[in-house]
């Protein structure tokens, strides 16, 4: 009787696996992994899917700004690629395309420096020209503006492409004194935020309720009790009795002085069956910059000058919602304004108040908007009653209109 190879391994198997089986002492290897495992028992780190450098979900996200209140870094894609790779280096990774692309990107850039080191030196040479010579100071002047601007654009395309500069600035951790970050900061915003907040400003009528012309060129963002707003949310009147923190992001370098208006445009004037404009804050000398943009509304720092604190919004029972918007002001060539501006100032009234004759008064320039709204709710007449609010007890009610009379017609026509 012959035996098949595979016969006499399997029986070889099946014998060596049940002969361990009845050992009483174990491998060497098996020793080690128990000891191993129940020296160090796996337990996941503490915290590790609240990491805001790898939550990756909805839910996750939601998580992470509730239980520690930090924004997730980045995008989503980039926080998936962190948590599913090691920790290398981002100058080091081992792709032969990626190394051989920053070569060139290097090179790009040695160039632009050495425009850059030009551009400066031709600047300098300008400026030592008398204005005779170039065909007066208004030519001279021109000419050193358009040069500036070509300069701060050289300074961009020279880390415009740089994959480093891009992490960096998803990463939240740019420097908005670089002329770089505050472009891509620009362009980020003009993409989708400025957008919806124009979406907004048309869809509630802001453009010619308020003023009769808006081109918004800084970001402004607005919380209350570390709630940020859309344009348009309805905030409770609780939540709006405290002034908020407003957020003024710019895109240009320097610092400069600004005003913040809160104007409210849906005040109901019984007299004249129609609506007023009432101030609800108003603050001048504000500094700001690329690098300070927050400013407090219940705490803003020293030097700055508070015509009309606080008034909490609110909006009598039976009347429509009420539009808040919140106005930043550029004062003139970005200085601070003196005492007797100031005084002028405050002698307008908080109700009937106008924007567009205060704009004049102050030769200011409107650069940011936000805005969000409120209505009547349960603790709105807590909120009057607190802020010593008359007319809490007050409920507006529409008119009807008055029917025409009916005219009997003659029954000639119907025969």
């Amino acid at each position: 009787m012959r035996t098949c190879m595979r016969c006499l391994i399997s029986r070889d198997f099946l014998h060596t696996t049940r002969s361990r089986a009845f050992c009483t002492s174990t491998a060497v290897k098996t020793e080690a992994s128990l000891e191993t495992a129940s020296s160090t028992p796996e337990t996941p780190p503490p915290g590790r899917f609240l990491n805001p450098d790898t939550v990756s979900t909805p839910r996750l996200e939601r998580r992470l700004v509730r239980k520690t209140g930090q924004q997730p870094i980045g995008s989503r894609r980039r926080r998936v690629a962190l948590r599913s790779t090691s920790n290398l280096p981002f100058e080091q990774l081992p792709y032969q395309c990626f190394q051989e692309a920053r070569k060139l990107l290097l090179a790009d850039r040695e160039e632009k420096l050495k425009q850059i080191e030009e551009e400066r030196r031709r600047i300098a040479k300008l400026q030592a020209i008398p204005a005779v010579q170039c065909g007066g100071e208004y030519v001279k002047k021109g000419r050193l503006v358009r040069m500036q601007k070509f300069l701060e654009d050289l300074k961009i395309l020279a880390d415009i492409n740089d994959p480093v500069i891009k992490k960096r600035f998803e990463d939240g951790q740019g420097d908005m004194n670089r002329p770089i970050y505050r472009h891509l900061a620009n362009k980020q915003w003009r993409q989708y935020r400025r957008l919806v907040l124009m979406q907004r400003i048309n869809q509630m009528h802001v453009v010619p309720d308020v003023v009769s012309y808006l081109d918004p060129t800084v970001e402004v963002k607005m919380s209350f009790r570390k709630r940020y707003l859309q344009p348009g949310d309805f905030v409770g009147s609780l939540h709006s009795e405290s002034p908020p923190r407003v957020n003024i992001h710019v895109f240009d370098k320097g610092e400069r002085f600004i005003s913040v208006i809160v104007v409210d445009p849906d005040v109901p004037n019984l007299e004249t069956d129609s609506f007023d404009s009432r101030c609800h804050y108003f603050a001048a000398n504000i500094p700001i910059s690329p690098t300070a943009p927050s400013v407090s509304l219940s705490s803003p720092p020293e030097g700055v000058q508070i015509l009309r604190p606080w008034l909490p919004p609110h909006a009598q029972k039976g009347s429509p919602y009420h539009r808040l918007v919140v106005l930043v002001l550029e004062q003139k060539d970005g200085q601070k304004m003196d005492a007797p501006d100031l005084e002028k100032l405050s002698d307008s009234q908080i109700n009937q108040f106008n924007i567009r004759s205060c704009m004049d008064k102050m030769h200011a320039q409107l650069v940011g908007v936000h805005l969000f709204r409120t209505i009547w709710d349960e603790n709105t007449a807590g909120v009057m009653q607190r802020a010593g609010i008359e007319g809490a007890d007050i409920e507006l009610r529409r008119k009807k209109p008055e029917k025409l009379p009916y005219k009997k017609k003659s029954p000639e026509r119907y025969r």
